[in-house]
C-alpha cells in the first residue's frame, strides 16, 4: 500500500488481526467488526504501540503506523466509503 492511498478497515487493518487475537478478545469485543474496532481505536493502538497487545508479540512499526493511519484519516470501513467515520 501506498502511503498515498486511504487505509481502510477490511483491506488493511482487519488482516492484522489473526483469528487467535479475535478469539481472545471476544470478552470485550470484536476484533473483525468495524464499529468495534472503530469505537476502541485509540486503546487498541495504546496497546499497540506498549507491546502489550497482540499478547504474544508485538507488532512492527509499519503495523502500528498503519492503524495509526486509518485513525487518523477517520476510521473508514473501506476505501470506497470515505463517509464512514470513526464513531
Amino acid at each position: 500500500m501506498g502511503s498515498s492511498e486511504p487505509v481502510s478497515f477490511e483491506t488493511d487493518v482487519k488482516p492484522l488481526f489473526r483469528e487467535r487475537d479475535q478469539r481472545s478478545m471476544t470478552f470485550m469485543f470484536d476484533l473483525w467488526a468495524f464499529d468495534d474496532v472503530s469505537e476502541h481505536a485509540d486503546d487498541i493502538l495504546e496497546r499497540v504501540r506498549d507491546g502489550s497487545m497482540p499478547c504474544d508479540g508485538e507488532w512492527t512499526p509499519a503495523e502500528g503506523d498503519l492503524i495509526e493511519r486509518w485513525i487518523s484519516e477517520g476510521a473508514n470501513q473501506d476505501a470506497d466509503s470515505p463517509e464512514q467515520p470513526l464513531v
